[in-house]
């Protein structure tokens, strides 16, 4: 029998059937789930897909916020050999209304109210979906009439019935898993058009899984079955689907389920992972979380976390430039500051028994990992995408280089491309192209199975890879001056000042930027200078907000040469939302969209000026 992640579950569920596979908190109390638990879920649900006429390759979607009901479902359409396609809670209707229809998904699980009016705004123009299960009964059950909706609690009793009239069905269909079934479609963010439906199959997460995780990619020790992870990131997402989904059922780590996005702070307290995956914005926010409570501390309090900070400053460079090692050093002073401050600072930000930390998906600045390898956080960076089931390189014990993305994994094959510069990989971990669109896997994939990410990078030292910026997010200035504006653009979110940073400049003679303030921080800082506002608009147009941006601007200026300067900048008049398309799901800035919303704030930057 081929082994797939639903095989996997049901060997721990006859293994280890009492230890705790996931665990939820439902009014303030955490509810554990086991793995015989956790297998008969999964059962149940896939007993209702077999009964709702799921044959195999048939699309089952999900919308919905990480919690216990995606992974059976997501399993369950694995073990009957469908296809799980996953969708952002943050998905307006228009994109639901894509995400359904070019998947041709038969059912779908809309997790509450909000979601389920989505999912029947769009409705007739999705013939092949046949069912909607919501998870969430509240505002639904007395409010809709159509017999296409089914409650989880429905869906659980249909898969009983079904169970004791086909005993064994959802075992059968199993046992004809091949390595080339798709297993999932995973859409991309689509920065510059409709996302596209990676498939990924059998074969791709069982090399991808057997490499990161049995192999122990860059976790050593290998994640086991004493690792605790948090989930809080979209499970549609590829890096929070391998790192909660897939790790949990070949390491049989333990999953700990966020109440949401928003509670992430107390949750990481309550839970303190081992194993942490964070994107750069939960980083920073974490950063300018710290630097919010220090300020606003009493002045002896501040004036004893600034000497320690000043510590961990020094101890992540030493420690950057050791390849992530301590020297006798750096051991001796961080013993001293884990007893006297480090230990309770991480105890606060639910850090404290991290034994291993990814940073992926997108850049970010070093400065930001060396506060944290300072102050005692093994945090790396990674690279990976869906389309090579997020495997491709990563930062080893002993060998990281702070600035890149670390070393290529045991069979990958990586280069640059000697002419464009662009990073290639291959693998078996490849994905099998594009859902319905033989022209875009085509360029993608070329015919000697080399994946082209899009990434611009080169090899540092001839081993570590470090990403440059995307291919077409490259500006060429007026005088032909090719630069990433990435770097410069993380450079400035390293700002605890500065969420969202623009830079822009592509067939101009200079470059300029659109900044948005991180209002937490901004809005406390001008309360401590008793600075009056009402709106995000009106602080932002606040002269001392202003000037308070200039420094930031200043000192990332400072560091780069003239023509990767910012010249000019304008402050963002609003947070940027996904709702009105400037941002992707995974909240990457839509370039196009930012440039035709802001156009007038743009071309005021480069008024009266020649390109």
């Amino acid at each position: 029998m081929t082994t797939t992640v639903a095989t996997r579950i049901r060997d721990r569920a006859q293994s280890t059937p009492n230890a705790v596979a996931l665990r939820r908190k439902d009014l303030g109390v955490w509810h554990e789930i086991t793995w015989a638990e956790y297998w008969e879920e999964i059962l149940l649900a896939g007993h209702a897909l077999l009964a709702l006429g799921v044959e195999p390759g048939d699309r089952v979607a999900i919308q919905s916020e990480g919690r216990p009901e995606w992974l059976y479902l997501d399993i369950a359409t694995v073990a009957v050999r469908g296809i799980t396609v996953g969708l952002y809670p943050t998905n307006p209707a228009a994109e639901v209304r894509y995400l359904l229809s070019h998947s041709g998904a038969r059912v779908h699980l809309a997790e509450d109210q909000e979601q389920l009016d989505k999912a029947l705004e769009v409705l007739d123009d999705c013939p092949t979906l046949d069912r909607i299960v919501y998870v969430e009964p509240r505002g639904i059950a007395h409010r809709y009439d159509d017999e296409r909706l089914l409650a989880w609690t429905d869906l659980r009793q249909l898969g009983e019935e079904h169970r004791a009239a086909h005993p064994g069905a959802v075992e059968q269909r199993m046992s004809g898993a091949l390595d080339d079934d798709v297993m999932t479609l995973v859409y991309t963010s689509g920065t510059t058009g409709p996302p596209k439906g990676a498939m990924l199959t059998v074969g791709n997460v069982e090399w991808a899984m057997h490499t990161v995780i049995e192999e122990g990619g860059f976790v050593s020790p290998p994640p086991n079955p004493k690792d605790l992870t948090l989930c809080y990131l979209p499970l549609c997402h590829v890096a929070e689907r391998v790192f909660t989904t897939w790790y949990n059922a070949c390491a049989g780590t333990q999953v700990n389920f966020a109440e949401s996005i928003d509670t992430v702070p107390q949750n990481l307290r309550e839970v303190q992972p081992t194993l942490l995956l964070a994107v750069p914005r939960i980083w920073e926010k974490l950063l300018a979380a710290t630097r919010i409570r220090l300020e606003s501390a009493t002045r002896g309090k501040r004036i004893w976390a600034h000497f320690w900070l000043a510590r961990a400053h020094w101890i992540g460079e030493q420690k950057a430039a050791n390849g992530g090692r301590h020297t006798f050093a750096t051991r001796l002073v961080y013993a001293v500051g884990w007893v006297l401050f480090f230990r309770p600072l991480l105890d606060r930000l639910g850090l404290r028994r991290v034994r291993y930390a990814l940073c992926g998906a997108a850049p970010v600045a070093p400065d930001v990992l060396t506060f944290f390898m300072g102050i005692g956080v093994p945090v790396v960076e990674v690279y990976g995408m869906t389309e090579n089931t997020a495997v491709a390189t990563g930062n080893r014990p002993g060998r990281v280089k702070v600035g890149t993305v670390g070393e290529a994994h045991a069979g990958v094959e990586l280069r640059i491309d000697e002419q464009t510069g662009e990073i290639l990989t291959r693998h078996p971990a490849v994905f099998a192209g594009y859902w319905r669109d033989p022209e875009n896997t085509a360029a993608t994939v070329d015919a000697d199975g080399w994946l082209h990410t899009g990434d611009v990078g080169e090899l540092v030292d001839g081993t570590h890879l470090r990403i440059t910026d995307r291919m077409k997010d490259i500006i060429i200035t007026a005088g032909g001056k090719n630069i990433s504006p990435s770097e410069i653009e993380n450079a400035l979110k390293a700002s605890p000042y500065i969420k969202e940073a623009v830079v822009l400049g592509d067939g101009r003679s200079y470059l300029t930027a659109l900044i948005g303030i991180e209002l937490d921080t901004v809005s406390q800082w001008a309360s401590r200078k008793r600075l009056g506002f009402t709106t995000y608009r009106d602080l932002t147009e606040k002269p001392e907000v202003l000037a308070l941006v200039q420094q930031a601007v200043d000192a990332v200026n400072a560091v780069h040469n003239p023509v990767e300067q910012i010249k000019k900048f304008r402050m963002l008049p609003k947070e940027l939302d996904h709702e009105d398309g400037e941002l992707t799901a995974t909240q990457k800035v839509k370039r196009s969209a930012i440039n035709q919303t802001f156009q007038d704030l743009v071309e005021s930057m480069y008024a009266g000026v020649r390109s």
